[in-house]
């Protein structure tokens, strides 16, 4: 095996949430980035966060799914603030499938569906 990655697969919103991840975490690079000719929908991108690697792209075949909260990217917090800020940002347009809160496995934790329909579990122990 090469390599195994995390695959985000969008419907002409790849370019805003790129834009929109870059905002939020900091620590996020694109490695790659490429345009399907004169759009702004994503042929293809790479980022990285913290050493994780997102592909993400839009499809050009219209599909009757998309993201399901089973799947989400899991994010451990360095400090109170961090978890408290990256909460409120993420929940703008979207949707907290558990409200930041003590849960006793974490002393912070969140799990929110973003305005794109990408699931994110914030932790702070």
């Amino acid at each position: 095996m090469k390599s195994a990655t995390t695959f985000l697969m969008f419907q002409g919103q790849a370019h805003d949430a790129i834009e929109q991840y870059k905002q939020w975490f900091t620590d996020l690079t694109v490695e790659n980035l490429t345009y399907m000719e004169d759009s702004q929908q994503v042929a293809m991108a790479v980022l990285n966060l913290k050493g994780l690697k997102i592909m993400v792209n839009d499809s050009v075949i219209k599909h009757d799914f998309t993201f399901t909260p089973a799947t989400s990217i899991f994010v451990e917090c360095e400090t109170l603030e961090e978890i408290g800020n990256l909460a409120a940002q993420i929940l703008e347009g979207g949707q907290a499938l558990m409200p930041l809160d003590n849960y006793g496995f974490s002393k912070q934790f969140t799990w929110i569906a973003d305005r794109f329909g990408v699931s994110w579990q914030l932790t702070y122990n």
